[in-house]
């Protein structure tokens, strides 16, 4: 009996026309300095032999990706290298100092609320109980880079704000003034796009890709401490985990 034809095999797919525009674009930022001018979407669309759609759509991902930073009415530059954050049990303002880095907190508010249910499971408090809400705004090197809102017994610490007004750092307030050092926490780290306050505060984009963490602090007889949802710029940073086994 006869063997069949051997089918010749499917040639590989080609890629789409913003792929290829999106390669040319990465081979001109590692060019080029942070903070360059990259050309205009019309420049690109003309010099390609492309549409200006998929040139948006390249444009629109390395945006995405933190490559590329548009100003509105001013043009798109190369975006700063991302920033290696490492994820650790310490405070913002000690991460940043390690790595090299200046880092600056605006206080956005500070008030004193009745705890939702949530937030009173999250501390182990009776719902209405007095909470501690805090909001900051982190810079890095004067840029924005964060937001992080943290929820707190105001019975078990009483006087916080006015203590983290002089000291800045709330964990060095909790440990020197309270005598409870953070011991462990649970984070959870997610996706999730910039609503127009965070963009605002951010400086970025309205739907701007953001990373959103939440921890869930403990002291050393496993009590709980602190809630906090953070949002951090997608486009700035690269957080960083050690594994051992």
């Amino acid at each position: 009996m006869a063997e069949a034809a051997l089918e010749p095999p499917d040639p590989a797919p080609r890629p789409p026309k913003y792929y290829l525009v999106k390669q040319h674009l990465l081979e001109l930022i590692a060019t080029l300095p942070a903070g360059a001018l990259v050309p205009t979407e019309r420049t690109l669309t003309s010099e390609l032999g492309t549409s200006r759609t998929t040139v948006r759509q390249a444009l629109g991902e390395l945006v995405g990706e933190g490559r590329l930073i548009r100003r509105h009415g001013s043009g798109t530059y190369v975006a700063e290298p991302k920033l290696g954050w490492p994820l650790q049990m310490t405070s913002f303002t000690e991460q940043a100092g390690a790595i090299g880095h200046e880092v600056a907190t605006e206080l956005i508010d500070a008030t004193e609320y009745a705890a939702g249910e949530e937030v009173a499971r999250r501390l182990d408090l009776a719902p209405g109980a007095a909470v501690h809400r805090i909001e900051r705004l982190r810079l890095v090197d004067g840029t924005p880079m964060a937001v992080e809102t943290s929820e707190l017994s105001a019975a078990r610490f009483p006087g916080l704000l006015g203590h983290l007004t002089r000291v800045g750092s709330l964990y060095r307030v909790l440990a020197d003034e309270f005598g409870v050092p953070v011991a462990s926490a649970e984070q959870t780290i997610e996706t999730a796009p910039a609503s127009p306050r965070e963009a605002s505060l951010l400086q970025c984009d309205n739907g701007a890709p953001m990373l959103r963490l939440t921890r869930h602090s403990f002291d050393h007889a496993g009590a709980p401490i602190e809630w906090v949802q953070s949002w951090y710029r997608g486009d700035r940073y690269r957080l960083v985990a050690r594994l051992t086994t």
